[in-house]
């Protein structure tokens, strides 16, 4: 399989593997089809918005293998990993990819429980007396 491309795309939590297989547009995600994986349309949507915007609809397989975080962490590690994969494919996509901000990985991570409080930023109720 030379033709295979791969590349990695992470949010959040999340990690995925993708590979995209020239093809007649069978899209799965850990041998589900996308809009089983995903059960949001918001989420389906958004993972196959680089297709729409290089205009490669059906001419791509992606087997996308993902672990790791929730449902909108994987769609979105889902979504880079495509969009870094269609860069691969062809230089040209990378000008209306970066435009759309699709070839950023999201830094924003989950802020960590600090000691003495009840959470991240919430603190434990104050009792005067």
């Amino acid at each position: 399989m030379s033709n295979t491309i791969q590349a990695v795309g992470r949010r959040k939590e999340s990690i995925a593997r993708v590979r995209l297989v020239p093809g007649t547009g069978n899209r799965t995600v850990n041998g589900k089809a996308i809009a089983v994986y995903f059960p949001r349309k918001t989420a389906v949507e958004g993972v196959l918005k680089p297709f729409e915007l290089t205009s490669t609809g059906d001419r791509y397989d992606v087997h996308a293998s993902v672990n790791g975080g929730g449902i909108s962490g994987q769609a979105g590690a889902v979504r880079l990993g495509i969009a870094r994969a269609l860069v691969k494919v062809d230089e040209s996509y990378r000008k209306p990819l970066k435009q759309a901000g699709l070839l950023t990985r999201d830094p924003r991570m989950k802020e960590r429980k600090k000691p003495g409080q009840k959470g991240a930023r919430k603190k434990f109720q104050f009792s005067k007396r």
